[in-house]
C-alpha cells in the first residue's frame, strides 16, 4: 500500500506539473532592467556588449498606472537584442524612482543579473577593462572541477553605468546549451539566464515552477575561494537552482546558504526604483494564472489582467506578480 500510494502521489505531482505547464508561461520573452539614463545606458550595451537596439517606446496613462502600480507614470522602454535573447531598458520619466543603494552586495533580495555567454573570457575581459568598467568580481573565475555541473565554466561580474550587476560567462566544451559553443570571431553570443537573490528554494519553486510552469533544469552547490572572489562575498555557500520555459533564457535561484544576513527586498519597492527588475514572460491562458495567482494569494501589482490602449510594449494585455522575494515578473497576454 505504501508504494502505491507513493507512485500515485508522484503521479499526482506530474499531473499537476503538467498542467501548470499548459495555463502557464511559455515563453521568457525579455528581462526588462532599470535605467536612470536610457540614452547613456543604451549606448552601454550596444557599444560594450554588441547589443542591437530593435525598438524604442515611450507609454503613459490610467491603463499603464494600472499594470505598475504607479500614479502619473511615463515610461520609456528601448529593446535591444544579443543573439536571440533581448532586454528592455526602462526608464520611468515620472515618477523618478531611488538608486540602487550604494552597499549592495550579491546576497541582498533585491540583488537580480543578466548571464552573458561570451565565446572567449579572455577578450571579453580585455574588452570590459579597455571600457573601465566597475568590477564586482577580482578577476574572471574558473569553477573548479569538483563541482560537476559548475566545474570549468570561467564567470565574471561587474556593473554597467547604472549600477546594474551584469556577469559575462564562458560555458566549457560540453556544458550549456550547443549553440554557446560558436568560435566565428562574435564575442558576446546572447544572454542564458537571468538570476536572482532568494531566501528560500522550496517557497520560489512552489512560485516558478509550481505556479508559473517553468520547468527545472539543473542545479548546483558553488563554495569556495572562487565563489567568494566571483560574487565578492566572503564565505559565499550558493545553492543555484536553474528553471526554463519553453523558450528564452533561464530563469535561476540563488539561495544563499551562508552567509545569511543578505536584507531583504524593501517592502515598498516600486516600478520606478533603480534597483527594481522584472521578467516578461508569454502566457496563452492569462485568466487561468491570474486565477491560479489570486488563489495561492500572490501578490497581484495590477490588480487584473490589464487591458492596453496599444501594442506599443508589443502586447494588448498583462498583469504584474511578484515572487516570495518581491521580484516583479510581467505575464504577456500572448492570445
Amino acid at each position: 500500500m505504501r508504494v502505491l500510494r507513493v507512485m500515485l502521489l508522484a503521479l499526482a505531482a506530474c499531473l499537476s506539473g503538467a498542467v501548470a505547464a499548459a495555463e502557464g508561461v511559455t515563453a521568457v520573452d525579455s528581462v526588462g532592467i532599470p535605467v536612470s539614463d536610457l540614452a547613456r545606458a543604451e549606448a552601454f550595451y550596444t557599444q560594450v556588449l554588441g547589443f542591437s537596439r530593435l525598438s524604442e517606446r515611450e507609454v503613459a496613462g490610467e491603463a499603464y498606472e494600472q499594470l505598475f502600480g504607479v500614479s502619473g507614470l511615463r515610461l520609456r522602454v528601448a529593446r535591444l537584442r544579443l543573439g536571440e535573447e533581448d532586454i528592455e531598458l526602462m526608464e520611468f520619466l515620472t515618477p523618478r524612482g531611488r538608486p540602487i543603494p550604494l552597499d549592495s552586495h550579491s546576497n541582498d533580495g533585491w540583488f537580480q543579473h543578466i548571464a552573458i555567454i561570451v565565446s572567449d573570457m579572455d577578450g571579453a575581459y580585455a574588452r570590459l577593462r579597455q571600457f573601465k568598467v566597475e568590477s564586482v568580481s577580482s578577476s574572471p573565475q574558473r569553477l573548479p572541477d569538483w563541482n560537476p555541473n559548475a566545474g570549468g565554466i570561467r564567470a565574471f561580474y561587474f556593473h554597467d553605468l547604472e549600477g546594474n550587476t551584469l556577469e559575462v560567462l564562458q560555458f566549457p566544451s560540453g556544458k550549456g546549451a550547443a549553440k554557446w559553443q560558436r568560435r566565428d570571431g562574435t564575442l558576446f553570443l546572447g544572454i542564458d539566464h537571468t538570476a536572482i537573490s532568494v531566501a528560500s528554494t522550496e517557497a520560489s519553486l512552489g512560485y516558478y515552477r509550481d505556479e508559473l510552469g517553468l520547468q527545472v533544469s539543473g542545479s548546483s552547490d558553488n563554495y569556495g575561494t572562487e565563489q567568494e572572489q566571483l560574487n565578492h562575498v566572503s564565505g559565499a555557500h550558493l545553492r543555484i537552482t536553474a528553471l526554463r520555459a519553453a523558450r528564452g533564457p533561464g530563469d535561476e535561484l540563488l539561495e544563499y546558504l551562508t552567509p545569511r544576513d543578505g536584507r531583504p527586498m524593501p517592502p515598498d519597492t516600486q516600478a520606478p526604483d533603480h534597483w527594481y527588475w522584472q521578467v516578461n514572460m508569454q502566457t496563452q491562458a492569462p485568466a487561468a494564472m491570474l486565477a491560479t495567482a489570486i488563489g495561492r494569494h500572490t501578490p497581484v501589482v495590477s490588480g487584473t489582467l490589464v487591458a492596453l490602449p496599444d501594442s506599443a510594449l508589443g502586447f494588448h494585455g498583462a498583469f504584474i506578480l511578484r515572487d516570495p522575494d518581491g521580484h516583479a515578473s510581467l505575464i504577456e497576454d500572448r492570445r
